[in-house]
């Protein structure tokens, strides 16, 4: 057998081995991360424009690293569509860690004045609130979490600064 053989039959070898190491990659026992809408703080309320942050809480149940790379989301709070939007922030949650993440946003909630001002106007009033996202994860291959969550937001959360 030829040196080139050789080579080639030793390149195509390590190959084969390589690949099946990164079978492991696709092919995992992590569980998803959890994504939470810890709270909506008002920022700044202007008639045309509402600047929030909207505070969220990435927790990473596994026991590696989680790369977090951005955050396709719409929150709604009662039947109002708050704001859509992509968030795009590289960060690192450690093993069996959180981080939180906050995303500043600015919509426009004059159309939907009304059925706002009817959620706002019962301080001991729940409101109901609902997040419809994809977290997109991972270093080298892209790992998409697609997240919804609901829960109860008070009055009385909606912070001013």
């Amino acid at each position: 057998m030829d040196s080139r053989a050789r080579l080639t039959k030793t390149l195509a070898l390590v190959m084969f081995l390589a690949l099946s190491g990164c079978a492991s990659w696709f092919d995992s026992d992590d569980k998803d991360p959890q994504v939470h809408l810890e709270q909506v703080e008002l920022i700044r309320a202007k008639l045309l424009e509402q600047r929030f942050k909207l505070h969220f809480r990435i927790d990473n149940p596994n026991d590696s690293t989680l790369t977090v790379r951005g955050l396709i989301y719409s929150v709604y709070l009662g039947p109002v569509k708050l704001t859509e939007g992509e968030y795009s922030h590289w960060f690192s949650v450690d093993p069996n860690s959180h981080a939180d993440l906050v995303v500043p946003i600015r919509t426009n909630l004059w159309q939907h004045m009304r059925p706002l001002i009817k959620l706002l106007e019962s301080p001991d009033q729940a409101i109901p609130y609902r997040l419809d996202g994809t977290l997109q994860t991972g270093l080298f291959f892209g790992y998409d979490v697609h997240v919804v969550r609901k829960g109860e937001i008070m009055p009385g959360d909606f912070i001013s600064e």
